[in-house]
């Protein structure tokens, strides 16, 4: 039995199957993230004044991503165009480049993460805050040794990135940190999901636009792949995919896009 309006339109809607399909995953993908973006905005609306985080992410590899996704969009468009010029080869390159501009994204995404959970914030018994990267070389169960770090006696003063000459390399031994099993805090905490509102909403909207990275990702490679042989039998139906696999993608990189100024630049 075959499948009616796989390849041609429908007379309702003027789309094939498919595309109607993606259109509505998309409708509902739109409220996912704006929902999330939405608390964001109310998160920090009523955050109390001197408590949100500002400028503690890279704004470099956040713009370095934007331009790898930016240029992904451009190459899935020049794929599918390939397609229509039935320029199987060049639609190969095109969404190959594709596929490795979605690793790359991926690849600094993972270093920023690793950058996070490898940074830490510590309260001494003095009254004093200290924060920086840790020294897993040097560190021990007694001495807790920063790579980099500064010690402030505001702990607002870590809602905002330090000054490149307040960066020394420090070590504490646990007596100095003040004991936190009051259920306040850990006594030692990185700057996980955990740490504070701030990094909750940034992994959460982060963490599921870089899975819609890594499923779009997947799902462009099948077809480019283990699936290509349909080019052969039915190339008309093969465009369409790559073409639906492309709406995808121009989303996700639409909410970076989003993303990068709300997250990075505010």
């Amino acid at each position: 039995m075959e499948i009616p309006y796989a390849v041609k339109a429908r007379p309702d809607t003027g789309l094939y199957n498919a595309k109607v399909g993606i259109w509505l995953f998309l409708a509902s993908e739109v409220m996912l993230f704006g929902a999330l973006f939405s608390s964001y905005i109310l998160l920090r609306v009523n955050a109390e004044p001197g408590t949100w985080p500002l400028h503690l992410l890279n704004v470099t590899l956040g713009a370095v991503n934007t331009v790898v996704l930016i240029v992904s969009s451009v190459t899935v468009v020049f794929g599918w165009a390939s397609l229509k010029m039935n320029k199987f080869s060049s639609y190969k390159v095109f969404q190959g480049i594709t596929i490795l501009c979605a690793l790359t994204f991926l690849t600094i995404k993972s270093y920023e993460y690793r950058d996070k959970f490898n940074h830490y914030e510590v309260q001494l018994k003095n009254g004093k805050f200290a924060d920086g990267h840790i020294n897993r070389a040097k560190t021990t169960k007694d001495l807790f040794v920063f790579e980099k770090a500064r010690v402030v006696a505001d702990p607002s003063e870590l809602m905002s990135p330090p000054e490149e000459s307040k960066l020394a390399e420090m070590e504490f031994p646990m007596s100095e940190i003040k004991d936190r099993a009051d259920g306040k805090g850990k006594e030692i905490e990185n700057y996980g999901p955990w740490h504070s509102t701030y990094f909750a909403i940034y992994f959460v909207l982060t963490g599921l636009h870089a899975l819609h990275v890594l499923g779009g990702a997947l799902v462009i490679a099948v077809i480019w792949g283990p699936l290509a042989k349909v080019w052969k039998t039915d190339p008309e139906r093969y465009t369409n995919r790559v073409e639906v696999t492309g709406l995808f993608w121009h989303f996700v990189d639409l909410v970076w896009i989003f993303l990068f100024p709300v997250l990075y630049l505010t």
